[in-house]
């Protein structure tokens, strides 16, 4: 009896994880760029992803990230670098499967007579891609990404946005990581 607990908890565990999502995040850059020259950006859409506040407040992070990290806003056109936002969602599915009334132990295996039952949920997942152009070559200097299941509580994305913005420039610019 012992067995078929263990096995249950083991199975409704491994279920659960599978349905989670962690936050992924992705940094890559140009090697030879001098993140060192740049000194102000300016911040802009590629395109709008249909939510003027959610749009808003990840560019108020984006800008307030970088800010941080000793760089100034200024106009497009006079800018060092371009910072362009791209975002979107997408919906998910996920199965999941729960045993129940598996009975007692036997010799040959599981006896009496159990049930499974399968579940599907639906779930969206975020995006949010930034990338820092030179704005005088217009070549990719930086790029980062960051993937999260959204939440249908907006204090919950906020948190989450902001999580995802101190992983993403948490070493930027590159090389001024202490070792």
């Amino acid at each position: 009896m012992k067995l078929v607990k263990t096995m249950l908890c083991a199975g409704v565990a491994l279920a659960v994880a599978g349905g989670a999502w962690a936050q992924d995040v992705k940094v890559d850059y140009d090697k030879a760029a001098n993140f060192g020259a740049i000194k102000t950006f300016s911040v802009k859409l590629a395109n709008s992803w249909g939510n003027q506040i959610g749009e808003k407040r990840v560019t108020d992070e984006i800008t307030q990230a970088l800010t941080e990290k000793g760089w100034t806003v200024a106009p497009e056109g006079q800018a060092d670098a371009q910072v362009v936002l791209h975002g979107a969602s997408q919906t998910k599915r996920s199965l999941n499967t729960f045993y129940s009334g598996m009975g007692g132990y036997r010799y040959r295996g599981f006896g009496g007579t159990g049930t499974a039952t399968t579940t599907e949920s639906e779930y969206t997942v975020g995006t949010l891609v930034v990338d820092i152009f030179d704005a005088k070559g217009e070549n990719l200097l930086w790029r980062g990404a960051a993937q999260d299941e959204l939440s249908d509580k907006p204090d919950k994305n906020i948190k989450k946005l902001a999580k995802a913005s101190d992983k993403l420039f948490k070493d930027f610019p590159p090389g001024s990581a202490k070792k």
